[in-house]
C-alpha cells in the first residue's frame, strides 16, 4: 500500500513539475540547429522564422549552421540533446533521403526526434532545353518512350532531391531518361541551359528567372497542385497521379521533449511563417508557407521516408 501511494505521489510531482516547466518556458535563449550552410535556403527560412519566434517567445532564437554529411551532423547533435525545448532543428527534405542513403545514421529519423512543424516548401519545377521537341509532360513520356535512354536529365548529385526526382518519375512512367550526374546543382543548372543536357529538376528559386528569359521550357511543378504564384505551369500530378515531390524545411524536437513545450515552439514558429511579412519574403523567392500541425509533419515524415526507400531500391543506388 505505502508503495503504491508512493508511485501515485510519484507521478503526480513529475507531472506537476513538468506542468510548471512548460508554464514557465522559456527563460533563456535557445538554439536553432541548421543542418545546412549560411546562405541556403533552410538558413534563409530559419533567420526570418527565427527572429518571429525570438518576439513570440521573448527569447533570442540563436542560429547555428552545422551543413555536412546531407544534414546528419546536426541532426545526431540534436537527437542526443536535452529534449527540455532549448534545442530544436532546422531540417531539409534530405532527412527523409538519408536513411536510404546512408548505411548506418547515428539516430533513428523519426524515434529520436519530434515533429514541431514543416514551415516552408518548394516543388522542382520540371525542365527542358528549348530545342526539345516535347512541349508537355505527355509528350515527353511519348518521346522518352519512343527513344528509349536517349534523353537525359541532369542532377546536382547522386540521391539528392534532383535525381530522385527524376528516379520517381522514371518508376511511375516506365519513362526511361538517363541521369547525369554534376557535383552541384549550379553545373547541372549550367548544363542544361547550354543544352549539353535535355531536362532537369530544378528548385523553383533558380529555375523561374531562366524560365522567364526563355533559357529553359517550364514542363511542370512537381507538387500535388499547381503553386499559386505561377498557375500556368501543369501539375506533373495531371499528367501522371499522386506525383508530389518538394523541397521543404521544418523543425524537430529531440524526442521526449513534453507536448506543452512542442505546442508553444509550434505555436510561436507557425505564428512566424504565417505573418505578413515573412511569407511575403518566402513567396518572393519561390517558397510556400506551410505551418502544419505536429502530426501531419510527422506523417509526412514517414511518409516520404518510406517513398524514398522504394525509389532508392528500384534505382539500385548503392548506400554511403
Amino acid at each position: 500500500m505505502f508503495a503504491r501511494t508512493l508511485l501515485v505521489l510519484t507521478v503526480c510531482i513529475s507531472g506537476a513539475a513538468v506542468t510548471v516547466s512548460a508554464q514557465s518556458y522559456p527563460i533563456r535563449p535557445l538554439r536553432m540547429l541548421v543542418s545546412a550552410p549560411a546562405g541556403s535556403g533552410a538558413d534563409i527560412v530559419a533567420r526570418l522564422v527565427g527572429q518571429k519566434m525570438s518576439e513570440a517567445t521573448g527569447q533570442q532564437i540563436v542560429i547555428d549552421n552545422r551543413g555536412g554529411a546531407g544534414g546528419s551532423i546536426a541532426t545526431d547533435l540534436t537527437a542526443k540533446s536535452n529534449p527540455d525545448g532549448y534545442t530544436i532543428l532546422m531540417v531539409t527534405a534530405a532527412h527523409t533521403i538519408n536513411p536510404s542513403v546512408f548505411i548506418k545514421l547515428p539516430y533513428d529519423p523519426v524515434k529520436d526526434l519530434a515533429a514541431i512543424t514543416m514551415l516552408s516548401s518548394t516543388p522542382y519545377l520540371f525542365v527542358a532545353h528549348p530545342s526539345l521537341a516535347a512541349k508537355n509532360v505527355a509528350e515527353l513520356i511519348a518521346l522518352a518512350k519512343a527513344k528509349p535512354r536517349q534523353l537525359n536529365y541532369a542532377a546536382g548529385g547522386v540521391a539528392v532531391g534532383s535525381h530522385l526526382a527524376g528516379e520517381l518519375f522514371k518508376m511511375r512512367t516506365g519513362a526511361e531518361i538517363v541521369n547525369v550526374p554534376y557535383k552541384g546543382a549550379p553545373q547541372a543548372t549550367n548544363d542544361v541551359v547550354a543544352g549539353q543536357v535535355q531536362l532537369a529538376f530544378i528548385t523553383m528559386p533558380t529555375a523561374l528567372p531562366l524560365v522567364r528569359a526563355g533559357k529553359l521550357r517550364a514542363l511542370a511543378v512537381t507538387s500535388a497542385k499547381r503553386v499559386a504564384a505561377t498557375p500556368e505551369f501543369p501539375a506533373l500530378s495531371e499528367t501522371v497521379p499522386n506525383f508530389d515531390v518538394r523541397t521543404w524545411q521544418g523543425l524537430l524536437a529531440p524526442a521526449g521533449t513534453p507536448p506543452p513545450i512542442i505546442a508553444r515552439l509550434h505555436d510561436a514558429a507557425v505564428k512566424g511563417v504565417t505573418s505578413a511579412d515573412v511569407a511575403a519574403a518566402l513567396t518572393a523567392q519561390g517558397y510556400e508557407p506551410v505551418g502544419n500541425s505536429p502530426a501531419e509533419f510527422d506523417k509526412l515524415i514517414r511518409n516520404e521516408i518510406a517513398m524514398w526507400k522504394a525509389v532508392v531500391k528500384a534505382a539500385g543506388i548503392p548506400p554511403m
